[in-house]
């Protein structure tokens, strides 16, 4: 009781100081509104909200079940037939990668209604609940398994009893994830692709009118929204976690990213299925040629026509902007979360007041937040890095919190019994235990800096990939719009790929070291 009214008082101090500093216009010139003028204004607004709430809540929900469908069924396949989970992780990493910036005007004129604001709410939460899946079906225990096959059982009893059992929570805990994500498509799609309806759209219609009020208005709502479809699935999650938890640890539990011996024909698959997908969506959808061009199309248009070299100087100067940053954010990112996940531990106290903080950051528009933060960092790589961090942290934290909570008490027992404190306990069995969802984090992370990097630049830095596909929108220039998506799936990729191979190899020599 005393925790929570200490909690509480901090709270309201904090609450204090930000309406001091909002009314005094200390911060940024007044771009940081006191709490009671942001409510004020809500007050003022409160007419509009009800049609743009409703379109937003339509498109994230209709995407969050669309997506998450395909997710667990693609999952579930993918462990089935390990050999199609890696024909496919060329696809998977570039529908994960695709900018939502780059896509959503060609979407908007490609479909109708409020399909492209679906598409882009299930593109976001598809990568995310498909690695929790994967990872929550691969690690099962194989000795329940043994126990199920002794008495009779196949492979489909043992995934109905033990995998599918054991991965629950995994599933929830990608749930969690893209419930925010599906908030934040749905609002780019509708800032990127027009309509008359949307927070996403009404945001747009107010950044030019030096009301920073109701951008916080809008982003509070945004982050209310988001922040109660992620408590639902926390709440089902922590209560699901308690039935689903291990009694030991299983040594014996192949590691997830085993890969496997398939030859190059899986690799030359992986990289061909993701442009033979791109090919057939722009035919099924009969997509004009000057809007949507096929890889050829690219190709030529970076390799063949007569500005091609021009067109490559251009984009190889951006990218060289945007790669060191996009680096130095992967990093940090995986770092901040994995101390946030280290300390949560530490002090259950700490997830209760950090969350509410964590989900403004990963819910709130950027582009309601970027007249803040330029005003505070300026347009320079600090605001870049910011934004980065402040995209990829999250979704990394909470798969290496998951991780973290289902390694079982009875596993802490010896260390505990010869005396190790809690961070020796958590060194010695509880993240070795869970290095596939750590290394799970690092994969998911590494394709999002990319995007945190290029949605910085296209907001607020006017430099790199962002800024150039920021300038193609404008001249109308669709061949380097379609070179800018490719070229940032193809970086995601390779990011990607060597979070793979690294996490190969340590879980490869820990489950050798671990079976002698």
């Amino acid at each position: 009781m005393a925790g929570k009214l200490r909690q509480s008082a901090r709270w309201l101090i904090l609450l204090a100081l930000w309406e001091i500093a909002g009314q005094l216009d200390l911060v940024a010139s007044g771009a940081l509104p006191a709490p009671s003028e942001i409510l004020t204004r809500l007050w003022i607004d409160r007419a509009d909200y009800p049609l743009h709430v409703g379109a937003t809540v339509y498109a994230s929900a209709a995407g969050f079940v669309i997506g998450n469908t395909i997710a667990v069924l693609a999952g579930l396949l993918f462990v089935l037939s390990p050999v199609s989970g890696r024909v496919a992780r060329g696809l998977n990493i570039a529908i994960f990668a695709l900018p939502p910036i780059a896509i959503a005007p060609i979407l908007a004129l490609t479909l109708e209604g409020m399909a492209p604001r679906i598409a882009l709410a299930a593109i976001g939460v598809y990568f995310v609940t498909m690695t929790a899946t994967v990872t929550g079906l691969s690690q099962y225990d194989t000795r329940a398994a043994d126990v199920v096959r002794a008495y009779g059982g196949g492979p489909g009893a043992v995934l109905r009893i033990v995998q599918l059992r054991g991965a629950i929570p995994a599933i929830l805990s990608g749930f969690r994830v893209a419930a925010p994500n599906a908030v934040l498509g749905a609002i780019l799609a509708e800032f990127g692709g027009g309509g008359r309806w949307g927070l996403g759209t009404y945001l747009l219609g107010s950044l030019g009118r030096a009301e920073p009020d109701r951008l916080w208005g809008i982003g509070l709502i945004a982050t209310l929204i988001a922040g109660a479809s992620y408590a639902v699935f926390a709440v089902i999650s922590s209560r699901m976690l308690g039935a689903t938890r291990d009694v030991t640890l299983n040594p014996n539990a192949s590691p997830a990213a085993s890969g496997g011996g398939d030859g190059a024909w899986v690799s030359l698959a992986s990289l061909l299925l993701p442009f033979g997908v791109w090919w057939g969506v722009l035919v099924l959808l009969q997509v004009p040629d000057m809007l949507g061009k096929t890889p050829a199309a690219v190709f030529d248009y970076l390799f063949l026509a007569d500005g091609s070299a021009a067109a490559r100087a251009k984009l190889l100067a951006a990218l060289a902007e945007t790669l060191p940053i996009t680096l130095i954010g992967m990093a940090a990112g995986t770092l901040i979360a994995f101390a946030l996940a280290i300390t949560s531990q530490l002090s259950p106290g700490f997830t209760r007041a950090f969350l509410p903080v964590a989900l403004v950051t990963q819910t709130m528009p950027l582009v309601a937040l970027t007249p803040l933060l330029v005003l505070m960092l300026g347009r320079g790589n600090a605001v870049t890095l910011w934004i980065t961090i402040s995209v990829t942290f999250f979704p990394a934290y909470v798969l290496i919190v998951q991780g973290l909570s289902q390694v079982p008490q009875s596993a802490l027992d010896l260390p505990r019994a010869y005396g190790a404190r809690p961070l020796q306990q958590l060194r010695l069995v509880a993240i070795p235990a869970s290095l596939p969802w750590l290394f799970a984090a690092i994969r998911t992370t590494a394709p999002r800096a990319l995007l945190g990097v290029m949605i910085a630049e296209w907001l607020a830095t006017g430099k790199g990939l962002g800024n150039l596909l920021n300038q193609s929108r404008g001249y109308m220039d669709f061949g380097m719009i379609w070179a800018v998506a490719v070229t940032s799936v193809l970086v995601s990729v390779g990011l990607y790929a060597v979070a793979m191979w690294i996490e190969r190899r340590v879980l490869f020599r820990r489950h050798t070291y671990s079976n002698g």
